[in-house]
């Protein structure tokens, strides 16, 4: 379980925050003023921080700053009014995760508070690289074949430069994982590491995201903005998916490659800034770049160095080793016995292809640990859990060709516009109201299973008139 630390001289507001975020099962601490948060950081292991900037005695700059002296690589929030905005924006340009206004959105600062505890958990959490024998409860990139080996060498190399990386590699083959260890073997590990999916960020929002903005850039733009890359001055950002990255965005992204420097959305001045790129992609970039959907010299750019991840079909030999390690792994996670893998099971296993790559394979084993009740795994458990696989594939196939259809019909339908947030306002729609059917409109389970806050699956469900008759949360 994860642990919050609020810090706020606010009686009301520490209660609040306490009560909401056990809720959302977080373990919270809470401080009153800078200097017993201080002794809480020092004596605790803590996932996250919201510090407020007034606070009495070390205000909350001080208290920032002697926090990333005891933990430089702890995320933190600031919670700030308008009037300490300024100061906000500086302790964010000082390596805090991000700010806020009070008062603020509930469900928007749920969100918040889960990208920044994940984000700290990729800066501190070590990948281990071409681990014989590694330690089963952290992340590691696993195999011994001679491709594989290719790969921790191009790692160790590039490590430590400043060079722009371009990991290749179809989904699943573990370029996230590739990104952070390249990371943390570089120079600048005990600075910010911050993740960009460039597709799961809607375009319009994608642009401030990256590069922050100017009050009144926009409607609702209240005040200045800092974004990811002017965050992470001093580290890494990684941009992850970027063969999906839009045009005029990926024109911004060169200039910061060429130049070191950037513009806020709405400002005048250019801002330099000092980071290091490591970018990904499972899109074969020089298609992509014949195709007039990516620009071929943001593509040389970015592949000063390639790292590419070869799919685990081409890498057989390397499969039982990867079963051993989730066995074990997921045994951990699970707190049971590993139960061991029958040798049919285990030849079956090296004989499939893996479209999923890695990733399926770990999923698989964690699902087969978890119905199996401690037993062996055997034939049967691999072949059901295969057969059911084929069995969705199939279903998805037929539900993706008529989502398509129901997309088409609606383009070629005469409307006034055809709006992309329309389009996912409906799949949303449908996506929440099957959640609740699944889960017999238990809101909390629902919120669960689609890994979002309760308040936001509320949010979620008045803006689409979801109702139900069925509520045992």
């Amino acid at each position: 379980m994860d642990t919050i630390l609020v810090i706020d001289d606010d009686d009301q507001l520490r209660k609040s925050f306490a009560k909401l975020l056990v809720e959302e099962k977080y373990n919270v601490m809470t401080a009153a003023s800078g200097e017993e948060g201080i002794e809480v950081v020092a004596e605790n292991h803590l996932d996250l921080i919201l510090l407020d900037m007034r606070l009495p005695g070390m205000n909350g700059m001080e208290t920032f700053t002697r926090i990333k002296t005891i933990d430089a690589k702890l995320p933190v929030i600031i919670m700030t009014a308008y009037s300490t905005t300024g100061i906000a924006i500086e302790a964010t340009k000082l390596g805090a995760y991000d700010y806020v206004l009070k008062p603020f959105d509930i469900p928007d600062m749920l969100t918040l508070i889960k990208q920044a505890i994940d984000a700290g958990y990729c800066m501190r959490s070590p990948v281990q690289v071409d681990a014989a024998s590694c330690d089963h409860s952290k992340d590691a990139i696993v195999g011994q074949s001679r491709l594989m080996q290719g790969v921790y060498k191009k790692i160790g190399r590039v490590s430590q430069t400043d060079a722009t990386v371009l990991i290749q590699g179809d989904s699943g083959t573990g370029k996230e994982l590739v990104a952070r260890a390249v990371y943390q073997h570089s120079n600048r590990s005990d600075k910010p590491f911050l993740i960009i999916n460039c597709v799961a960020i809607p375009e319009h929002l994608l642009e401030s995201e990256l590069f922050g903005f100017e009050k009144g850039a926009f409607t609702g733009a209240s005040q200045r903005h800092i974004g990811k890359i002017e965050q992470a001055h001093g580290g890494t950002v990684f941009l992850d998916e970027i063969g999906d990255m839009p045009l005029n965005i990926q024109a911004k992204i060169l200039r910061l490659l060429q130049e070191r420097r950037i513009e806020r959305l709405g400002g005048e001045d250019t801002i330099s800034v000092d980071v290091r790129i490591i970018a990904a992609t499972n899109k074969h970039l020089e298609k992509a770049i014949g195709d007039g959907e990516f620009r071929e010299d943001l593509y040389f750019r970015l592949k000063v160095v390639t790292i590419g991840l070869p799919p685990l079909r081409e890498r057989q030999e390397d499969i039982s080793t990867l079963i051993t390690h989730y066995m074990e792994k997921f045994s951990q996670e699970l707190k049971v016995d590993n139960p061991g893998i029958h040798k049919q099971a285990l030849t079956l296993l090296n004989s499939y292809d893996w479209p999923g790559n890695v990733r399926e394979l770990s999923n698989m084993i964690q699902k087969v640990l978890i119905f199996n009740r401690g037993t062996p795994v055997s034939l049967l458990d691999v072949e059901q859990i295969l057969h059911k696989r084929t069995e969705d594939e199939a279903q998805e196939q037929i539900d993706s060709n008529m989502l398509k259809k129901w997309v088409w019909q609606q383009l070629a339908t005469p409307s006034e516009s055809h709006r992309y947030e329309d389009f996912m306002d409906t799949l949303a729609n449908i996506v929440i109201s099957q959640a609740l059917t699944f889960t017999n409109g238990n809101r909390s389970q629902a919120a669960r299973l689609l890994e979002i806050s309760r308040p936001t699956l509320h949010s979620k469900m008045d803006k689409y008139d979801i109702k139900f008759k069925i509520d045992v949360s």
